[in-house]
């Protein structure tokens, strides 16, 4: 029997990779929170169906309590197979693998004038930026080019900014506003093209940040993603949109920074608040209310060296405010998690904490912060950093200058490094 299903699984496999990778795959046999086809989909309370690993991740991993397409509160956890849908995600990836492999052809220009001319005259958007979104996705790069070179992006701002000027509560507006985000999120936006400058006015960001906060699973993806293209740009002011959305908009980010099961959308999360904090102090003041020493502290064990260097850089740019160095000493595991980074990720890594344990312990530390300190590693980390040759010699003053300002008080503990003790000698006797 065991046997038989593991051919079964083998054989669906085999089916799915000659699946013609142009033909438009059915929006209700993806996953709201992976974009991908599901293989186990199971039910939720609220009626949306998701793959069972995903789903699990979010509500036991996660310990979330909302639904992740439609933002409801859970009354149960139950997960319900959707055998059905299962059956039909089947028959199609079948009927898909027997049909033979054509690469669609390129939409002819006078049909992309003429869908986006229908977008801008019916209320009804929704089919057709479904239909332009399918085109965009399977298409080649020249279709992509075509688009924004016939205006439309300037088309697909303004159905954006809709739900500004329109009830927000519309369904078809706020529906017609996360499928153009989709197609935006498929094109190679550019500031030489001037798309960057359409996407980055007012009222279309303000519109942007609404579906980081409230848009399905998908669309905050996408969202954040046009935020990363925008922050790129260096003129970009961010200092309104803090003011404008105030601790909501960090909140958002920081959620979707937690999220590890898409990456694409925490990777981008990283960059925009890296891009916003480093803009300006009051920002970092927004980012403390809405709780980012916790978030940060908390994911900094478990990342790559890409992104733990700039998890760090932003928990210095926090240690830069007077609230962020207090945040970070108050939390149980801010100096363990920092001290750890050091002499073990990489030199960016030990440069950017060196410059946060600096931050902290030359203003007044509590005596809570030296015991810390010692406690959980980092005097012996920056001892360390003293004999190791190749190192900036920038964090090898400040890891000097800490030593000096608080070894005496280090030395009074029995358990401190003995290399302490030598080094503070030798200092007296020179």
């Amino acid at each position: 029997m065991e046997n038989k299903e593991k051919e079964k699984e083998k054989e669906h496999r085999h089916e799915s990779q000659f699946v013609d990778p142009t033909m438009e795959v059915p929006h209700h046999f993806k996953c709201p929170i992976s974009m991908e086809v599901m293989k186990d989909p199971v039910t939720i309370s609220t009626g949306v169906t998701y793959e069972r690993k995903n789903i699990e991740k979010w509500l036991f991993t996660y310990k979330k309590q909302l639904c992740p397409a439609t933002m409801q509160s859970l009354q149960t956890f139950d997960l319900t197979p959707n055998n059905t849908l299962k059956r039909l995600i089947g028959s199609w990836q079948e009927q898909q693998s027997k049909t033979p492999y054509s690469q669609s052809p390129s939409l002819k220009h006078d049909e992309l004038i003429s869908l986006m001319t229908r977008m801008e005259s019916t209320p009804f958007k929704v089919s057709s930026l479904k239909k332009l979104r399918a085109v965009i996705e399977n298409g080649d790069d020249q279709v992509k080019v075509d688009l924004i070179h016939s205006g439309g992006i300037d088309v697909l701002s303004q159905i954006v900014v809709q739900i500004l000027v329109e009830n927000s509560d519309n369904f078809s507006t706020f529906r017609a506003c996360e499928e153009a985000l989709g197609v935006l999120y498929h094109l190679p936006l550019s500031d030489d093209e001037g798309s960057i400058e359409l996407l980055s006015k007012p009222e279309c960001t303000k519109s942007i940040a609404t579906m980081l906060q409230h848009g399905s699973a998908e669309a905050r993806m996408h969202a954040v993603m046009i935020f990363r293209n925008i922050s790129r740009v260096e003129y970009y002011n961010w200092d309104w949109i803090v003011q404008e959305q105030g601790i909501d908009l960090f909140k958002s980010l920081l959620e979707l920074l937690s999220d590890a099961i898409c990456a694409k959308a925490s990777s981008s999360a990283l960059d925009v608040l890296i891009e916003i904090l480093g803009a300006s102090k009051n920002s970092r003041l927004k980012a403390l209310e809405a709780g980012a020493i916790c978030v940060l502290i908390e994911l900094l064990p478990e990342s790559n060296r890409s992104k733990c260097e700039k998890i760090l850089l932003l928990i210095k740019l926090l240690c830069e405010t007077a609230d962020g160095r207090l945040a970070l000493v108050d939390h149980s595991l801010g100096i363990a998690a920092v001290s750890k980074m050091i002499l073990r990720v990489s030199d960016v890594a030990t440069k950017i904490g060196i410059k946060i344990l600096w931050l902290i312990c030359s203003v007044h530390p509590k005596d809570k912060v030296i015991e810390d300190m010692l406690m959980f590693g980092a005097v012996k980390k920056l001892i360390g950093l003293l004999h190791i040759g190749g190192r900036s010699s920038s964090s090898k003053d400040k890891a000097l200058k800490i030593l000096k300002l608080h070894g005496d008080s280090w030395r009074q503990y029995p358990c401190s490094p003995s290399e302490l003790r030598d080094y503070l000698k030798l200092k007296s006797n020179s």
